[in-house]
């Protein structure tokens, strides 16, 4: 929600230091109207002192670009970067500890609180393939692809778990072309 300040006009994003606008003009470096993903993983700041994960900035850009033009325009941006912020303080929440970085058990508290009823195995399996740093626990880029691919893993398995039982019978080239739609 954006409120304007009567007195100054300016938008209680731009107050803040958060308002798309002027973080626009920063990140759009080469001046041509649309955002990269290059342009974008340089502006962004996973607090771990390395470069955000290009893989994260590709599903961010894809998920706001509309137009298929490989980045994304002002107001395309402004939802972005929304989304960024929004998952910064989901992050920020369950980062228990402040240390930076989601453990095992700060994931399960996360996708618990986002409806997900997993085994601690699964919790894992999860820490495993998206702790790029091999620590143990998943920095802000890799929580955020970690969340991503389970949304759209979902949305797929539900396409197909018509009855909703938690249960699908797909034969090996429909699994094939539900892994092709998320990869």
């Amino acid at each position: 929600m954006r409120f304007q300040l009567a007195s100054a006009g300016a938008c209680c994003f731009c107050v803040l230091g958060l308002c798309p606008g002027v973080k626009w003009l920063k990140v759009d470096k080469d001046r041509s109207g649309v955002i990269s993903d290059t342009e974008l993983q340089q502006a962004l700041s996973n607090g771990t002192w390395t470069p955000f994960n290009p893989v994260t900035v590709r599903s961010i850009i894809s998920m706001f670009d509309r137009e298929n033009k490989g980045g994304v325009n002002f107001n395309e941006f402004a939802g972005v970067w929304k989304y960024i912020t929004d998952w910064q303080n989901i992050f920020r929440n369950y980062d228990r500890d402040n240390s930076g970085f989601i453990d095992k058990q700060e994931l399960k508290q996360a996708l618990t609180g986002f409806g997900y009823r997993l085994s601690d195995q699964f919790y894992g399996t999860l820490i495993e393939k998206f702790d790029r740093q091999r620590k143990g626990q998943v920095a802000f880029d890799d929580f955020i692809q970690c969340c991503i691919v389970l949304q759209r893993l979902t949305d797929v398995f539900r396409r197909y778990d018509t009855d909703q039982d938690g249960w699908i019978q797909v034969s090996y080239e429909q699994y094939l072309s539900m892994v092709f739609n998320i990869v």
